[in-house]
């Protein structure tokens, strides 16, 4: 299937610049969040660095970019030329991406960098990640560049790293994710027992045993450091995380994103899911075992889900963003879904636990307890402040995890891509050609 990766590639670049091209005859004007970034990009084009907009949250990493590459490829900072290059970074996703896997199958890359692998196209495709690569925002460059300082870190080039995670400065929290190789030997003082033989216990014994390997890893977190300090500094410099509409972007505790998330991981990503080796029946039932397999996994269970309904009553924060603008498919998910009846936000838990076992397990193949565990502690400081809930904070968090399922066969890409392409056609689709007047566009 490999040796077919480059006309996979070729086919995702040239329907990439189709789309570009159709959006930008469709909608010729800044939309939505354009509308603060294209000024912006702009002034800096115009070598205006001193001109901030107060509304724009974001670091300007994505305007420094767009500097660089008018001047190495001689661009106009128009808007179509700006869209361009979020476009460029999403056809070079599948280059980083191919990295990523190889890793975590414990494979060698391509001896080519331009022969992504079809998985890699697949994962590239993935819908907030594919819709967001033909209009000018942050989200795809951040992904990109979260990427490449997991491969770069993974290869034990950590200064390097750690300048990639100074680039992709508006996910910061990422930065932070860095995994010892799968299969690897863990650290002779750690306790870090194979993830699906893992039990309550070992969680308490590895945490007791982490002071004993700080001096360990003390070296190599030297580069990440520097970067989490000029962050820190950032953060009381600013008086918070966010940079501009703090009245908007208040951080709260949102422990509910949590369980969208895990949600939002499982509709997206059931293929992965559902093609493990022992298919779908065997992840049912090793996901029944795990929940209701014996006493203390009734019980664990129970607690877990006692926990969750008062996390869901007391922190539910219903933002109104997202009661207001009907130009997002959130707004309907939530006024259809969540607000239905007010018990069904509570009759959701137990899909939410379901869900996390069948990405525990699917990931758990090829990993010890702690590599299983690691993406969700470190994706908790990156969605727990988020009021909101957008599928855009979720990009970079499932693009991760996806890529620690390590056995999806060949089938299975092929269905997940199926899956990708009928999404993506027909948001892309509703975006261009259903506006509704007095509403405008729809999008994610």
């Amino acid at each position: 299937m490999s040796s077919l990766a480059p006309t996979y590639y070729l086919a995702f670049c040239l329907v990439s610049v189709f789309v570009l091209k159709t959006v930008n005859e469709v909608v010729t004007e800044p939309y939505m969040d354009e509308p603060l970034h294209v000024p912006q990009a702009q002034a800096y084009c115009r070598g205006d660095f001193y001109s901030w907009d107060p509304k724009i949250t974001t670091p300007p990493g994505l305007y420094i970019f767009s500097v660089i590459l008018k001047h190495i490829f001689a661009l106009k900072c128009n808007l179509a030329m700006l869209r361009l290059i979020p476009l460029l970074t999403l056809v070079a996703l599948p280059l980083a991406i191919t990295r990523l896997l190889c890793f975590h199958k414990r494979e060698q890359p391509p001896s080519s960098f331009t022969t992504p692998s079809p998985e890699a196209v697949v994962l590239a495709s993935f819908p907030i990640a594919w819709f967001f690569g033909f209009l000018y925002y942050t989200e795809v460059p951040s992904l990109l560049f979260v990427i490449l300082t997991i491969t770069a870190a993974t290869q034990g080039k950590h200064w390097r790293a750690a300048f990639f995670g100074a680039i992709s400065s508006s996910q910061l929290m990422h930065l932070r994710f860095r995994r010892a190789a799968p299969g690897a030997a863990p650290l002779p003082k750690l306790h870090d027992p194979p993830a699906l033989a893992a039990g309550p216990e070992d969680i308490f014994k590895s945490i007791a045993s982490a002071p004993h390997v700080v001096l360990d890893i003390l070296q190599n977190f030297v580069p990440y450091s520097l970067v989490l300090a000029a962050f820190a500094v950032f953060v009381i410099w600013n008086g918070g995380i966010v940079l501009g509409d703090k009245s908007n972007h208040v951080p709260a505790f949102h422990i509910p994103q949590l369980y969208y998330f895990v949600g939002f991981a499982s509709l997206f990503g059931w293929p992965a899911l559902i093609s493990g080796q022992e298919g779908i029946r065997g992840l049912l039932w090793n996901i029944w075992g795990r929940m209701f397999g014996s006493r203390r996994n009734v019980l664990f269970t129970l607690l877990a889900s006692i926990a969750m309904a008062i996390t869901i009553h007391k922190f539910t924060i219903h933002h109104p963003f997202l009661l207001a603008d009907n130009r997002h498919y959130t707004f309907y998910v939530w006024r259809r879904v969540f607000l239905l009846h007010p018990v069904v936000p509570y009759l959701l838990i137990p899909g939410y636990i379901a869900c996390a076992w069948a990405w525990y397990i699917r990931i758990g193949v090829d990993q010890t307890l702690l590599q299983n565990l690691l993406l969700p502690i470190f994706v908790l400081p990156t969605l727990l402040p988020t009021p909101l809930l957008e599928p855009r904070y979720f990009l970079i968090p499932y693009i991760l995890l996806r890529a620690q399922v390590v056995d999806v066969p060949g089938w299975a890409v092929v269905v997940e891509g199926v899956w990708y392409a009928v999404i993506n056609a027909a948001t892309m689709w509703v975006f261009l050609y259903k506006e509704r007047p007095g509403v405008g566009r729809f999008m994610w």
